[in-house]
């Protein structure tokens, strides 16, 4: 079930590229040996630290306003309270702040190496079986929650004309360092200048970007990459 956006646009926006699933496919099927025992062990260090579901399910908005169940490994406590972080969130996009992480203080919701898991971006593992199913691509927008996208469809209608993503324009551009403005400028931009040329250099850009989450001076906001001539 989607969100009521404009029929024409919807139609338009149903279309997966060609080129997109087949790269997105060939490197899952390609790093199959890797990603696929780092998940088993990952999976039994979440089952020794915090008893409950390995899986946290979360509606996401997709391509063409479609909501699906998006995965990740649970980080958080079985039952945690997510108004909270909607709440926070909330109050970053009214003062146009930078949109660091709940947890970069301290979360108590957060599970033993839950922080370490959500830092090193570990936790979306799961989301390669979002790829497979071909709800999400390897490469795309970060997919919003319903609650975002009713706040403010016209802005967020951009983000929903391309496949959301595991990793992204905007999260090799300084990610929790921007604004929820600059994140949507990023993703729009993301949309108009869609090609196999752009997921490559973001691909490309997603590993040391994430090194660069974790050690880099929380104090300084890196420069925006230029992977698009």
């Amino acid at each position: 079930m989607g969100f009521p956006l404009d029929h024409r646009q919807t139609e338009m926006n149903e279309k997966f590229p060609v080129w997109k699933r087949t790269l997105d496919m060939a490197l899952v099927a390609i790093t199959l040996p890797l990603w696929l025992p780092l998940m088993a062990m990952l999976a039994v260090v979440l089952k020794c630290a915090s008893p409950g579901p390995l899986l946290y399910r979360q509606k996401r908005v997709g391509l063409g306003g479609r909501t699906f169940a998006c995965l990740k490994f649970r980080s958080m406590k079985v039952n945690a309270q997510t108004q909270v972080h909607e709440d926070y969130l909330k109050r970053l996009i009214d003062t146009n702040c930078p949109m660091t992480k709940l947890d970069a203080a301290g979360d108590s919701r957060l599970i033993p190496m839950g922080r370490f898991f959500r830092s090193t971006g570990l936790d979306e593992l799961p989301q390669i079986f979002n790829v497979i199913q071909g709800q999400m691509s390897l490469v795309g927008p970060r997919p919003c929650t319903p609650h975002e996208f009713s706040s403010a469809p016209e802005l967020l209608s951009p983000r929903v004309a391309v496949p959301p993503g595991i990793t992204g324009y905007w999260q090799v551009n300084g990610k929790n360092k921007t604004t929820f403005r600059r994140m949507l400028e990023m993703d729009e931009f993301y949309a108009n200048h869609l090609s196999l040329a752009l997921d490559l250099k973001i691909l490309f850009w997603t590993a040391p970007s994430i090194l660069g989450q974790i050690f880099e001076s929380r104090g300084r906001c890196p420069e925006e990459k230029q992977v698009v001539n």
